[in-house]
């Protein structure tokens, strides 16, 4: 699995639309849901209910985002410390 649909899968639970979680992520629909499913499958359980007008969390999927969160709060702390200019010895 990727940090994108790590990203895709929480924008679409956040908005509970994928139409939705596509404009948000500025990418086209079609897309966003092709890689839902590739995290889907490769997570061997089904994330979403879908509805004509959005989408429900299943029990997995309340599960998964626990851990979708964590994991992308990690990725923005490492990018932080990455980021940070150290002190410098001299000044």
């Amino acid at each position: 699995m990727s940090l994108d649909q790590i990203e895709y899968f929480v924008a679409i639970a956040e908005e509970g639309n994928i139409g939705r979680a596509a404009l948000r992520l500025h990418i086209s629909q079609p897309p966003l849901s092709r890689q839902l499913r590739r995290l889907e499958d490769e997570l061997g359980a089904p994330l979403f209910e879908r509805h004509p007008r959005g989408v429900t969390l299943l029990p997995a999927g309340t599960r998964f985002l626990q851990h979708a969160r964590s994991v992308l709060r990690e990725v923005d702390r490492a990018r932080r410390a990455v980021a940070e200019r150290p002190p410098d010895p001299h000044t």
